[in-house]
């Protein structure tokens, strides 16, 4: 694929967006209470430089160790299906309604539960993102060829080979689809979390933002939250390229290309 047909067109709309940002607030008037200029929010972020390095840092710890935590629950979870039938059709209805329930509902009772700090912003992350990864895993493992696990079946293998040979390389793919979805969840889950249980990182620094009336710096906020997820995110996909050689093979790149598919 030509990186061009990635990159310039996100990059050119962003620019577009900005410029007609900074003009809709020059023509329209409005005080920067309202809606500050694109300068405003570059100048919002340097002044506050220090405490957005405090927070960035501390967002991103309980960020990180949320999804380790939500990928071996995730991953776990679709092992155990996988390998016991009974547990997919128990635990699947279950996880399927988990994510009915509002969040922002079970988070004050996170801090009931384990007081204020870092602990329930790390579960908030975990229950954002362990869903998209155990549900695309499990997918994936199901979708293994049948005729090959016959195959291997018929030359003596056990269940613990098929999957180590067959289910798991087949469901790589499918991981690293739910894990981009969820990585981009992460961030902003670690800040909803700080935003309820008011500890320290680009939640709480939202908030106070906010109740200080500075909505520069809360756009400072939303649009480094923003960052870092597409960072996140990006990250994800190159690993996912270097561990599916196979996956992203020129053949299928091409045809890829000819559908428009980037």
């Amino acid at each position: 694929m030509n990186w061009r047909k990635n990159i310039v067109p996100p990059i050119a709309l962003i620019v577009i967006l900005i410029i007609g940002w900074y003009f809709v607030v020059k023509i329209s008037g409005w005080s920067s209470f309202i809606l500050p200029t694109p300068f405003d929010v570059i100048q919002a972020g340097w002044e506050t430089r220090d405490l957005l390095l405090d927070a960035v840092g501390t967002t991103l710890l309980a960020t990180g160790i949320g999804l380790i935590l939500a990928l071996i629950a995730g991953v776990g979870i679709a092992a155990l299906t996988d390998f016991w039938p009974l547990a997919h059709q128990a635990l699947y209805p279950i996880l399927v309604v988990s994510q009915t329930i509002q969040i922002l509902a079970i988070a004050p009772i996170l801090i009931i539960w384990f007081g204020f700090g870092m602990t329930p912003t790390i579960l908030t992350v975990v229950l954002f993102c362990f869903f998209p990864l155990a549900v695309s895993t499990a997918d994936g493992l199901i979708s293994s060829n049948p005729e090959l696990i016959s195959l291997l079946r018929a030359m003596g293998a056990n269940k613990k080979q098929i999957w180590r040979m067959v289910r798991m390389p087949s469901a790589l793919p499918s991981f690293f689809s739910g894990l981009r979805l969820a990585v981009t969840y992460s961030v902003v889950a670690a800040t909803i979390g700080e935003w309820v249980g008011g500890s320290p990182g680009l939640g709480l620094y939202m908030l106070r933002s906010k109740n200080a009336l500075a909505t520069d710096q809360v756009f400072v906020a939303m649009f480094i939250t923003s960052l870092l997820s597409v960072t996140l995110f990006m990250l994800v996909y190159g690993i996912e390229r270097l561990a599916l050689p196979w996956y992203y093979s020129k053949q299928r790149t091409e045809q890829w290309d000819e559908l428009g598919i980037y």
